[in-house]
């Protein structure tokens, strides 16, 4: 009887490692390897940040940062020879966009993400692909025309995005007596905009011109001009994973060597008038890694 019962007790302990073992390999997974075994490459883009990222009239992804991840899509499919892998989209918010990579619900995501210390606590970037700063967008009647002008009024900014912080800090440092409102997204933002609810909406700049895109009536809001933060853009993609975020960086370098990403920028931000600004000229040309 002493003996018999080791086999009983084997069974167990297998029962109780194996399990274990393969979520080990799973979490150990690399973003390339979960593709060629599932077929797919899912990309994360976000339908409320015009015009990097938004759905168009047909539900469809659109935009700039979308047509840099289509090009990084065709870089992974190039990576696996002759496997076929379908790109697929997958809408995620400000809210667990961040969550969805590390969860592995997407493999990158591809919108209007900050590059920040913090956050690549969590998660890595891939090169940068878009450099802005945080300004105010308010209606044209308004009369406000600078920061200062902010004083005694309400200031809209979307939660989860760094323009909080930097809004705030902005605001105590100058002395500026704004109250600040915390928004659901930007959609919600200028709901409240153009119904009074606040008198301003932070955001970062190139969004805001996204937003005035998208007006009905594009004329009765005013941009203004100051800057108040430094916003530079990248995707977000899995921490520590670095032949995928090479499979990625390597596509981006080669869009900005073969000067495609001038053609990806006109046709969704210049064709608004707006010109390639220096410090955006810079960041392509510094980022075209030889290869």
């Amino acid at each position: 009887m002493k003996h018999s019962s080791h086999p009983l007790a084997l069974l167990l302990v297998l029962s109780l490692v194996v399990p274990g073992s393969d979520l080990l390999a799973q979490d150990s997974e690399g973003t390339l390897e979960k593709i060629a075994r599932t077929g797919e490459f899912l990309i994360g883009y976000r339908a409320d940040s015009s015009p990097l990222s938004y759905e168009n009239s047909d539900g469809e992804p659109s935009g700039y940062s979308v047509d840099l991840c289509r090009r990084i899509a065709a870089g992974v499919k190039a990576h696996f020879g002759d496997k076929d892998i379908e790109a697929k989209f997958v809408r995620v918010s400000s809210e667990d966009r961040i969550s969805a990579v590390t969860d592995g619900k997407i493999d990158i995501e591809c919108g209007s993400t900050t590059i920040t210390l913090s956050r690549q606590e969590k998660v890595d970037f891939s090169l940068p692909t878009f450099v802005t700063g945080a300004t105010v967008l308010s209606l044209a009647s308004s009369g406000i025309q600078s920061m200062s002008d902010l004083s005694g009024k309400k200031v809209g900014v979307a939660k989860d995005t760094t323009t909080v912080a930097q809004l705030e800090n902005h605001l105590k440092e100058n002395l500026i007596d704004a109250e600040v409102i915390i928004v659901a997204d930007r959609t919600e933002g200028m709901t409240y905009l153009n119904r009074g609810g606040i008198d301003a909406l932070a955001s970062d700049q190139i969004v805001l011109v996204g937003q005035i895109i998208e007006a009905l009536n594009p004329r009765q809001y005013a941009l203004m001009n100051d800057i108040f933060s430094y916003e530079p853009y990248g995707f977000v993609v899995r921490r520590n994973d670095a032949d995928f975020r090479l499979v990625v960086n390597r596509s981006l370098s080669q869009v900005y060597r073969s000067g495609q990403h001038a053609d990806i920028f006109y046709k969704w931000i210049g064709r608004t008038g707006v010109s390639v600004p220096p410090i955006l000229a810079a960041m392509f040309q510094l980022n075209t890694i030889p290869e």
